[in-house]
């Protein structure tokens, strides 16, 4: 048997600087999404919902994929819902970018729900390597 320490037990490493550019990439590149997808879905109202949607859902896990962790679908996920809360925040000369129509809160009901679910959900890679399950 070997003295290998636990998974749990190992010390935690901080972020690199690399992965923490990546986090913020993604961060910004989540609220860009955001925008585009604001614009989009009242323009072609099912079809432009569900490319919104799909952006963001493919955006969340790409990024978990190429970070290698669940953190790496946060990060897009933060950068989307808070574009997406100072859009409807509307300023003092009235305008705003969402209406108040049924396409709108299923765009912001729908994106939050997509981000917890790509964020819960990323297939990441375990440390070690190995392919198998960890022990109990």
């Amino acid at each position: 048997m070997s003295e290998r320490t636990p998974a749990m037990a190992r010390p935690l490493r901080p972020p690199t600087a690399a992965r923490t550019a990546a986090c913020l990439g993604l961060f910004l590149l989540g609220g860009v999404v955001a925008v585009a997808g604001a614009l989009v879905q009242p323009a072609w109202f099912p079809g432009g919902l569900l490319l919104a949607l799909a952006a963001e859902a493919g955006l969340c896990l790409g990024a978990a994929r190429a970070v290698g962790s669940r953190g790496g679908a946060v990060a897009p996920a933060g950068g989307w819902m808070l574009a997406v809360i100072l859009l409807t925040a509307s300023r003092p000369e009235g305008d705003f970018v969402f209406g108040a129509g049924s396409g709108s809160y299923l765009f912001l009901l729908g994106g939050m729900a997509v981000a917890v679910m790509c964020a819960t959900l990323a297939p990441v890679r375990q440390r070690g390597g190995s392919p198998a399950r960890l022990a109990k």
